[in-house]
């Protein structure tokens, strides 16, 4: 048995971009989550993740009718992980599947 199940809650870091990928309407966007903590010398201390999230058909819809740059947001989905060629080398990406 496995579970790919992701949950967060953090920031839109920019405008969903929105495109049709073989007549279903995919968005595209980034999500900021912080971390904060107390430093050893008492002083704040924060980290920011940054997220790509990818939504397709009618969460799709919601998300780029409703959702802006700033805007706070909740979402569950799960991770996928793609490659591809560019230049003769091997990328990777991981994603956020907003569902």
């Amino acid at each position: 048995m496995s579970v790919n199940k992701v949950i967060l809650l953090g920031r839109v870091g920019r405008d969903p971009e929105a495109k049709i990928v073989n007549y279903n309407k995919v968005v595209r966007f980034s999500l900021a989550t912080n971390k904060y903590w107390t430093g050893k010398d008492g002083s704040k201390q924060t980290k920011t993740e940054w997220h790509n999230c990818v939504a397709w058909s009618g969460v799709a819809e919601l998300i780029e009718k409703y959702v802006t740059k700033g805007k706070e947001l909740y979402i569950e989905g799960e991770l996928q992980t793609r490659s591809w060629e560019s230049d003769g080398m091997k990328r990777y990406a991981t994603e956020v599947i907003v569902n």
